[in-house]
């Protein structure tokens, strides 16, 4: 019994984990002893229990607070430096975007002078906000076929935004990459409508990225500038269905606030700590949170009629999955994406010089936790370290295959009577 909570308290709170059957034997490359062996069996679950890592917080909330606090991380080194990142990105010019779908249809808002068009003066925590005004008038083929190209709008966006840096500093293309760099992060988001908006940080870097100071002529009011020439220029070409052609492109509110002292919302002050925060609590939020949606894939369209989920999301779903049985469109595989709305990109993205990554995190975490472990079982952690690696290192022999995943009931009863160990996270980000 106190091997297995032993083992259940190394989940971290994962209620969904992944069972593995196999083995794994650690053998000296000098004389060959093996130094251990451990098979499923010989682990007090009958399984080498992992953590499923999953980011929604409606599937996982233990993992999914994981990924945000990595994501946290992540946008903060790119912000003020750490976690291999210089301090000197602080002072390099950082602009804070928010780039939105266009409009498929009227939605109860809040205009900054007069009414909404349903004729009512909303409160700001109004429920309304965001929902349509006529659902028999929304253009839901449309909305499912722009979060499809979401991401390829991007990419161009991205593209775009290189060349009205180098445009507005007097450079060439080419020369630009010998004068500056522009990194970023970025995060999408549901809105209540179902539609795909993106959240990111966008740096201007020196040509090696945040190693280098920027040139003198890069600011933050530039970069703004670029952001919204760039933004207006991206378009990506969509199908034509039924006589009807599509194009692509972002909404017109485009907010664009530099990192500094401006404000957030309400007030709040956008500071790097403020940003960081913003961001990462949208990592873990997929279209279900928004919206009411789904959030696991559907193998066939009858299973709806099981699930219970707001008629707007409904027809979204019905919307993508009717679309993707035309195989014109059959490279967006709108039916495996039926339950993201049509969205099939990665929630959270970056450029390589932006700062670390998530898998430098998860190592980093992983090895705090291996040193913790030895300094609980007394051991000195730096014993197990070899003076010279190269004449002396372990060879791993382990081959593992998944057995299922999930709990037993009286696993699950165990793991709800454990504390979840909240100092890994702690230790690893510290």
């Amino acid at each position: 019994m106190p091997g297995l909570m032993r083992q259940l308290r190394g989940l971290g709170g994962c209620t969904t984990p992944i069972r593995l059957d196999g083995h794994r034997t650690d053998v000296h490359t000098g004389t060959g002893e093996i130094l251990h062996h451990l098979t499923a069996d010989d682990l007090p679950a009958g399984n080498l229990l992992v953590r499923c890592n999953n980011r929604r917080a409606t599937r996982c909330p233990a993992c999914a607070e994981t990924y945000r606090r990595d994501t946290y991380q992540l946008i903060t080194a790119g912000l003020r430096g750490g976690k291999g990142t210089p301090e000197r990105v602080a002072t390099h010019p950082r602009v804070f975007a928010t780039f939105t779908a266009p409009g498929f249809g009227p939605v109860h808002n809040r205009p900054t002078k007069g009414r909404c068009r349903c004729g009512t003066t909303h409160p700001a925590d109004a429920p309304e906000l965001g929902t349509l005004l006529d659902p028999d008038t929304y253009d839901y083929e449309a909305a499912v076929l722009w979060n499809a190209h979401a991401s390829k709008i991007w990419a161009r966006f991205s593209i775009y935004l290189r060349r009205e840096v180098a445009k507005r500093a007097g450079l060439s293309q080419r020369a630009f990459k010998e004068h500056a760099r522009v990194s970023f992060a970025k995060v999408a988001e549901y809105q209540r409508r179902g539609g795909i908006h993106f959240h990111a940080v966008i740096r201007l870097d020196g040509p090696d990225g945040g190693d280098t100071p920027p040139p003198a002529w890069a600011t933050a009011e530039l970069l703004a500038d670029a952001i919204r020439a760039a933004t207006a220029a991206a378009d990506v070409p969509g199908p034509v269905i039924d006589g009807r052609a599509h194009t692509f492109v972002f909404g017109s509110q485009l907010d664009i606030r530099p990192i500094r002292s401006a404000d957030l919302d309400g007030g709040t002050e956008l500071t790097e700590r403020a940003v960081a925060a913003y961001i990462a609590k949208y990592a873990t939020k997929g279209a279900e949170i928004a919206t009411g949606t789904l959030d696991r894939p559907i193998k066939f369209l009858a299973e709806l009629g099981r699930k219970s989920i707001p008629e707007h999301a409904r027809r979204l779903i019905r919307t993508a999955w009717t679309l993707g049985a035309r195989k014109d469109l059959e490279d967006l595989r709108l039916r495996a994406w039926a339950h993201m709305l049509g969205f099939r990109g990665h929630f959270s993205t970056k450029t390589r010089r932006y700062s670390t990554t998530l898998g430098a995190l998860r190592q980093a975490r992983a090895e705090w936790q291996r040193l913790q472990a030895a300094i609980a079982r007394g051991e000195d952690p730096t014993a197990a370290m070899p003076a010279n690696p190269d004449e002396d290192t372990t060879l791993v022999l382990a081959h593992w295959a998944f057995a299922g995943t999930g709990l037993t009931r009286g696993e699950e009863w165990l793991a709800a009577s454990l504390t979840p160990d909240t100092t890994e996270l702690e230790g690893a980000a510290a």
